[in-house]
């Protein structure tokens, strides 16, 4: 008997328990509107390499949940063959050639973690098989090859080494996380801890996963060894991967469903784009998009590819503007699919400190200003132009945007929305730029240290203040210009918050250099 067949008539599975797997695929392998994805229970099984079989007979007794959500999942059901055969809007496969051995089995445990072990530092032999535990966007791109090589010149992809190799973000990451403790009347900080890292700043941006050793741990089905994984679990968007990769397909295709109705939806963006320093989510869901999907999204088709404004969905979300295939009725693109987020955005909005033009790389850590601090623009607001896109580039993208919105708007209602956000920017960095001038009063006078006294802009508490001029507040003003998001423009981290914040850096200098002069 063949392991496909014993994976159907495993002793470690019970008669009620394979009835109840076989009415669950039948349940949630209908036939899909673009039909590949859907095949019969029968069938389903017999697609299963004997690998991955061998995989299931253990884990749906010791990791059912995985078993399940794979069992759900496109993945479960569908062959890189039958894909290839779909007209190319339809397709989410991209490769041209996929290994022979690989294009007529359903894509499993097997098919993703063990196929390209020789290039993982965290394989290992596990009952009689080579595989290993982190699964990388280079084993992705076996089938996905140009939504990998798209999300390379993502800047999210550089999120890692973007934030750790740059010593002036660092010193804004130990400023708002490092342990604090109280020395006599001075108040030191200690660098944040591994775990600390972990958990803050590179919960979103990724860790580096390295492999330290291995141990033995007792399981369900005996005792084994496994590597022991340093800076794992995660999920963050720039993960530095055992076989070298940048990224995390499952930061938004979540691991075993990878699915792409959820990396449509805005809860999957909001884990990281939530916070007062990007708040996007927030903003969204006070706009009249969210309020359309809030209201509808249990009517939209999540699944369809290609995407259809006014058929599948009447509001956009995160992906529609920022990644996904989008045709008109008649067929005609309004967008192609990119998994290089900034595509259709001009600026760079959560700006550091200012808005400015998106970089030409997504490796931020070349870049240097005239000052030669690792920012994109000096600390008077003029960017460092040598390393951002030019005005061409802009404009086009700016234009890919407007495409987008045009589907469901007129140039009349467009153009005032886009030079409403042209307005927001010009507005905010202004803003910013007057708490940078009484920062610099600060520094000169003694009242702080800066980067020219040999400190960090970043922990005293004028600085703080300067922080949350440009990372707090102009950032909400900016959202919400961009996406329509009402009281975050105003009194939400907004417009109020701007000016009050000035009102108290102007106080803050004045009240100590009175003092000095006494």
């Amino acid at each position: 008997m063949d392991r496909s067949r014993r994976y159907r008539t495993s002793r470690m599975i019970t008669i009620l328990e394979k009835l109840c797997i076989a009415a669950l695929i039948l349940a949630l392998a209908p036939l899909s509107r673009n039909g590949y994805s859907s095949v019969a229970a029968e069938d389903a099984n017999d697609l299963i390499s004997d690998d991955t079989a061998t995989c299931i007979d253990c884990h749906m007794s010791v990791t059912p949940g995985i078993v399940s959500d794979w069992q759900r999942s496109r993945h479960a059901t569908a062959t890189v063959a039958r894909a290839r055969t779909l007209p190319p809007q339809e397709r989410r496969v991209s490769a041209d050639v996929v290994p022979t051995h690989l294009a007529t089995v359903s894509v499993g445990c097997a098919e993703c973690h063990g196929q390209l072990t020789d290039g993982h530092s965290d394989a290992f032999e596990h009952n009689g098989y080579a595989i290993h535990v982190v699964v990388t966007p280079r084993d992705c791109a076996v089938c996905h090859p140009a939504e990998v090589e798209q999300y390379a010149q993502n800047l999210m992809s550089y999120a890692y080494p973007n934030l750790a190799e740059n010593a002036l973000y660092m010193q804004l990451v130990e400023s708002g996380s490092g342990l604090q403790r109280l020395h006599g009347s001075t108040l030191e900080t200690q660098p944040p801890s591994d775990t600390t890292y972990a958990e803050g700043c590179f919960y979103c941006h990724g860790t580096r996963v390295t492999v330290t050793g291995s141990e033995t741990r007792d399981t369900e089905l005996g005792t084994m060894e496994f590597p022991r994984l340093n800076g794992w679990p995660s999920q963050g968007v720039g993960r530095i991967n055992p076989d070298g990769s940048r990224g995390c397909c499952s930061s938004c295709h979540t691991r075993h469903r990878f699915s792409i109705a959820m990396a449509r939806k805005p809860a999957t963006c909001a884990q990281c784009h939530k916070g007062p320093d990007v708040p996007a989510y927030k903003v969204y869901g006070v706009s009249k998009h969210g309020n359309l999907y809030a209201a509808e999204h249990a009517e939209w088709d999540f699944t369809a590819v290609p995407w259809i404004p006014g058929e599948h969905f009447s509001a956009p979300t995160c992906a529609t503007c920022h990644v996904s295939l989008l045709v008109t009725g008649d067929g005609e693109i309004a967008a192609a699919r990119t998994h290089r987020m900034n595509d259709r955005s001009a600026w760079r909005l959560f700006g550091l400190p200012y808005a400015h033009p998106h970089p030409r790389s997504a490796n931020t850590t070349i870049i240097r200003n005239r000052a030669g601090l690792p920012l994109p623009t000096e600390l008077t607001g003029e960017p460092a132009s040598e390393f951002l896109i030019d005005e061409v580039e802009m404009t086009a993208r700016s234009g890919r945007m407007q495409r987008i919105c045009g589907t469901c708007h007129s140039t009349s209602w467009i153009a005032p929305l886009f030079a409403r956000t042209a307005h927001t920017i010009a507005e905010t960095n202004a803003m910013t730029l007057t708490a940078t001038g009484i920062l610099q009063q600060a520094w000169e006078h003694g009242l702080a240290s800066g980067p020219a006294q040999g400190g960090s802009p970043f922990d005293e508490n004028i600085e703080k203040m300067w922080v949350a001029q440009w990372l707090f507040y102009a950032n909400s003003v900016r959202f919400a210009s961009a996406m329509g998001g009402a009281d975050y423009g105003s009194f939400a981290n907004g417009r109020w918050n701007l000016s009050e914040n000035l009102r108290r850096m102007h106080d803050w200098l004045a009240i100590r250099t009175d003092a000095g002069s006494d």
